[in-house]
């Protein structure tokens, strides 16, 4: 290969005989219309921000009379029926419209992250000799494979599933049951095992799997294991790529917004076993050399008795899709090559639509999270810019005034490279994601957890702190998350890095 194109795929590098493409650079870039998304997002705010302080004053006020004026307002009320019932109707609207429309907390009483079993682990060497041994892929798809897992970020001990150890590999429904099955199960005994909440205490199941989604289903996999009780909430995701953790979370939110006193658990993961590409097309072969075993489980609570033993609050959820443009719906595509073999096949205009969706994805972000100073340079910029087409470069909102963590999905090197240069983040900002993707690779829509539990690990979460999750997916999808960390967190002997942590981070050396 002469050179190399940077895809995204969840944040894959894509290598093509093609100039080298990269992330378009977002804060250059960025028009007005994106602005105007964020902002009519905060008006669903501000009724609620404007009543707040409006019934707050009302009770300075009136804290602040004494009973002669007590007296004279009744005398006034008394003789004007009118002012009494216009008074009352004002109070009981005001008093209604702000408990319809008051955010209920949402608490993430703790979350798991798989713990793999160590013969799993696949080496380089050896992943390259079992591909070479399955005779499938030509002298080629070998070198190919190689450059790639050499410039992926990826160390020696990620994990691939039982059935890929195999010579030749099997990758059966049976088997693709048996790592579902592992990893969710693993996942969620870890859990509940943590949170001391019986499984039948739990309301809402929300699971998200893209590639494999057999009948019955995950979620309803969980409930046969756990016995959940029979009215349970349950979902299942399919087909939403690697951001499809954000959006189980933002479903699993509503949910707990209308079912009051509630537990919803959410499960991300992805199956490795039946969606390993057994052909010699180049775009194809890159979810073989970066995707790996993983999974999460969240435990989502709205019961205010919660909120003293949670970790997080739910501040936001922001989602964008860029799905209504053909290019974007078709960037990231499951379809058979010209021999017949199934595989994700990668678009030359992957970085593009996916620099599109993050654009829109921050700016929607921007006004709920940045101080109303960022707000105002970076607003002004822009309107100079729009008004006397200079060449003025739009200010850069600083978004580490915003957020004290960074949780960049950990799709590939590529795209957490062009994040932090683009949002001028520091590399301990984007620390998490770099040693999740070495330590376990691209694990789907579980490595923002994975990422969130090395924060954890390494004892930097502190009460008051906000984290960002944000990740990207087929469709073509952009979606973040944001907590805010309740107290200290302390690290657990649970984690997924108990047994590595004080290795890392490492240096990162690529061929």
């Amino acid at each position: 290969m002469s050179s190399v194109v940077n895809a995204i795929n969840g944040g894959v590098q894509l290598h093509h005989h093609q100039a080298k493409t990269r992330l378009p650079d977002f804060l250059q870039s960025v028009n007005l219309k994106y602005v105007k998304l964020g902002y009519h997002y905060l008006m669903t705010y501000l009724l609620t921000l404007c009543l707040v302080p409006l019934m707050a004053v009302t009770v300075v006020q009136a804290s602040q009379m004494n009973l002669d004026d007590v007296h004279q307002l009744w005398l006034h009320l008394r003789y004007n029926l009118v002012s009494v019932v216009v008074c009352s109707g004002v109070v009981i609207f005001i008093s209604t419209v702000y408990i319809m429309t008051r955010p209920r907390s949402i608490y993430l009483v703790d979350f798991s992250c798989y713990r793999h079993l160590p013969h799993l682990e696949v080496k380089f060497e050896q992943f390259l000799e079992h591909s070479r041994l399955t005779g499938d892929f030509d002298e080629s798809s070998l070198k190919f494979q190689r450059k790639i897992l050499e410039k992926s970020g990826l160390g020696e001990r990620t994990y691939v599933p039982e059935a890929m150890h195999l010579i030749p590999p099997c990758p059966t429904m049976a088997k693709a049951r048996e790592e579902a099955e592992q990893v969710m199960f693993g996942a969620l005994d870890n859990l509940f095992e943590k949170t001391n909440v019986k499984p039948k205490d739990v309301g809402i199941l929300v699971v998200n799997c893209s590639l494999f989604n057999p009948t019955p289903s995950l979620s309803s996999m969980i409930v046969n294991k756990y016995k959940l009780r029979g009215n349970i909430r349950s979902f299942n995701l399919g087909g939403m790529g690697c951001s499809a953790g954000v959006i189980a979370l933002d479903l699993a939110k509503d949910m707990l917004l209308v079912h009051r006193n509630s537990y919803a658990v959410v499960v991300s993961t992805e199956n490795i076993t039946q969606n390993w590409y057994f052909g010699n097309k180049k775009s194809m072969l890159i979810p073989n050399c970066l995707f790996r075993v993983g999974c999460s489980a969240v435990l989502l609570s709205n019961k205010s008795s919660d909120r003293r033993r949670a970790k997080y609050k739910l501040v936001h959820t922001v989602r964008t899709h860029m799905g209504a443009d053909d290019k974007a719906f078709k960037c990231v595509f499951q379809e058979q090559d010209d021999a017949g073999k199934i595989g994700v096949s990668l678009s030359k205009d992957l970085m593009t639509i996916a620099g599109g969706a993050l654009k829109t994805n921050i700016t929607t972000l921007g006004p709920l999270v940045l101080p109303i100073s960022e707000q105002l340079l970076f607003f002004a910029s822009l309107v100079v810019k729009k008004l006397f087409s200079t060449k003025l470069k739009p200010y850069i909102p600083n978004f580490n005034l915003a957020f004290d963590h960074f949780c960049i999905h950990a799709g590939g090197r590529a795209v957490i490279d062009e994040l932090e240069k683009n949002l001028q983040l520091l590399p301990e900002h984007v620390e998490a994601s770099r040693m999740t993707l070495h330590r376990f690779g691209n694990t789907s829509s579980s490595s923002i957890w994975y990422e969130l539990a090395y924060i954890e690990a390494k004892g930097r979460m502190r009460k008051g702190h906000r984290v960002w999750q944000i990740a990207f997916g087929s469709g073509f999808k952009c979606n973040s998350a944001v907590w805010k960390a309740l107290r200290n967190v302390k690290p657990s002997n649970n984690s997924p890095w108990a047994d590595c942590i004080d290795m890392y981070p490492v240096k990162l050396v690529y061929a």
